[in-house]
């Protein structure tokens, strides 16, 4: 029995993966949770085969939940379940450590045979996204610039992008202020921009927002 660990913040979709899965003989979902937080408690727990985690969620850094993850249990597999294309964040989230990275538009089908490919210690990736990964191997230089910045200017750059203060992102992050104003010059810097008003105008160019 594979039993899957479930963590998005609509409970309308966990409610809808667990009907799908209750379908399938071999597998069970044997943990919740709606956010950051509850997943990272949900995380140490340890009562999982593969945890199912969504990209965007309220709390812990879902970035930093998967390394956490796969730094605590590496040998656990977690794929990401992400409203978001596959060319926006699936590299990012397979660096960290993900084992699979999966859109919510998927059909149940692939569900249950990326849960299956994870779990049997396999990669998963949909064709699309494998042809993106032989793409990562020629890298175009005229790539957006979001895709240079770092794991952590990336966080500070999805903060900013959502109107948040410096203040309320050190707390988020654990971070000081001046630590945060330093991230957001050298995020502006990277991406040849001027101001959060630039910032904010490129994730909804390149739909970098829900």
């Amino acid at each position: 029995m594979i039993k899957v660990a479930i963590a998005d913040d609509h409970a309308i979709v966990r409610k809808g993966l667990k009907q799908i899965l209750s379908d399938i003989p071999d597998m069970e979902v044997s943990a919740e949770a709606g956010s950051g937080d509850e997943a990272l408690a949900m995380i140490r727990a340890d009562n999982w085969d593969v945890l199912l985690l969504d990209i965007a969620m309220p709390g812990k850094n879902v970035l930093e939940l998967v390394k956490l993850a796969k730094k605590q249990y590496p040998r656990l597999p977690v794929l990401i379940l992400s409203m978001f294309p596959e060319d926006q964040y699936a590299l990012r989230m397979l660096r960290a450590g993900a084992d699979g990275y999966l859109t919510k538009e998927s059909a149940p089908e692939q569900l249950v045979s990326a849960i299956r490919k994870v779990s049997s210690g396999g990669k998963y990736a949909s064709p699309e996204l494998a042809e993106k990964l032989v793409a990562e191997l020629f890298k175009d230089p005229d790539q957006p610039s979001h895709t240079t910045l770092t794991d952590r200017e990336f966080q500070v750059f999805n903060a900013l992008s959502k109107g948040k203060r410096l203040t309320d992102i050190a707390e988020e992050m654990s971070l000081s202020v001046k630590t945060v104003s330093t991230y957001r010059s050298r995020i502006l810097k990277k991406m040849k921009l001027t101001n959060n008003a630039e910032l904010i105008h490129y994730t909804h160019k390149h739909k970098l927002v829900d």
